[in-house]
């Protein structure tokens, strides 16, 4: 079998590869330059999908050359982290608002203590 890509196949795959180990450097120089929890939840989360987005991306169009026909399953593992990724990250800071509140660091009130105060 024979494995040579032409040069046009192979030059967007390196591209998007490229782009996607940028969008891990980003996120994790997000991470280490916020300064508090909440902040550092989201380049990272944003990143990690973006890069996986481009990984799929690279895969397909790679894997769809060298099989001369489309290969599409690569498109689930992108759908499934960005459906998953923010009910993480919406599970990760609740629990972390959770504890500053149980703690007794001045933060917001609770969402539903306020519909109950109001009388709704």
């Amino acid at each position: 079998m024979n494995t040579q890509l032409s040069l046009w196949i192979e030059i967007p795959v390196v591209v998007l590869l490229v782009l996607s180990s940028l969008f891990a450097l980003i996120g994790a120089i997000g991470l280490l330059r916020m300064k508090d929890y909440f902040q550092r939840m989201h380049p990272p989360a944003l990143a990690s999908t973006l890069g996986a987005w481009c990984v799929a991306l690279a895969s397909i169009v790679y894997f769809s050359a060298l099989k001369s026909g489309p290969v599409l399953h690569a498109w689930l593992i992108p759908i499934l982290l960005s459906i998953t990724v923010p009910v993480t990250t919406l599970l990760l800071a609740r629990a972390a608002l959770f504890r500053k509140r149980m703690a007794g660091d001045d933060v917001p009130a609770e969402v539903s203590s306020r519909r109950s105060e109001s009388g709704s």
